[in-house]
């Protein structure tokens, strides 16, 4: 895929997605929905390095939310061990390319493993700058508004916009420019309302094994051709 259309100088600073998809796209091959889980981490790699490559500062991935929990322990219990194993396998990588890994969520209720193996993470990358990478886990955006409600509450707080932003888990980000959702639905699924109220929304029939980098560069290309007013006339 040729990135030279792409206007480097129009690039979303963060692009938010929604990764959606998996469990169809292996039912449609008559097999197990951990199959689709498996393949769609191996779609997270390439956004990785397609991000990183494209210029893309900021990276938030829905990974997994609070409503997850309603799903079959043994899937939940796989998708555990997908993180866990992405982070064995990819970590160094992530320390040389100069990727920051940052957790949106609440992941003291995670089994004890996955978070010494988040933390650890999380240390090892707390010097990079060269993209963020948000993974949201156990997350849920009406919970973490309610929560940066009730931590200004308690405070004595009265917040502007900015300092209420830096309550959120994307302390000290910009909020997202591009939304992208394969797998056919149209919905936002409780992901960082807050932060994406002016972001693009671009919707995919693709399912995520399938959205690699081509599917991505469409989806840049598209929020390039898009008039931004943030309410304002052009």
């Amino acid at each position: 895929m040729d990135l030279s259309n792409l206007d480097q100088d129009r690039l979303p600073k963060h692009i938010a997605i929604i990764m959606d998809g998996n469990g169809r796209w292996a039912t449609n091959r008559n097999k197990p929905r951990v199959f689709g889980h498996n393949e769609g981490m191996k779609r997270v790699v390439d956004v990785v390095e397609n991000s990183l490559n494209i210029g893309i500062k900021y990276l938030s991935l829905y990974a997994f939310s609070t409503e997850n929990w309603k799903r079959p322990q043994k899937e939940i219990d796989f998708l555990m061990q997908i993180l866990i194993k992405y982070i064995d396998d990819q970590l160094n990588k992530l320390v040389t390319q100069g990727v920051k890994i940052n957790i949106l969520g609440d992941i003291s209720v995670l089994p004890k493993k996955v978070i010494q193996k988040i933390e650890y993470a999380l240390d090892s990358t707390k010097d990079n700058n060269k993209l963020i990478l948000n993974i949201a886990i156990n997350y849920g955006s009406r919970q973490e508004i309610l929560l940066a409600v009730n931590n200004a509450i308690e405070n004595g707080q009265i917040l502007t916009e900015n300092e209420f932003s830096n309550l959120l888990y994307t302390r000290n980000q910009p909020d997202v420019d591009l939304l992208i959702r394969p797998g056919g639905e149209k919905r936002l699924s409780n992901f960082l309302l807050y932060q994406m109220s002016y972001a693009e929304l671009y919707f995919s029939d693709t399912y995520w094994p399938d959205f690699k980098l081509d599917s991505l560069v469409d989806a840049i290309y598209w929020y390039q051709n898009r008039n931004r007013r943030f309410g304002g006339l052009k």
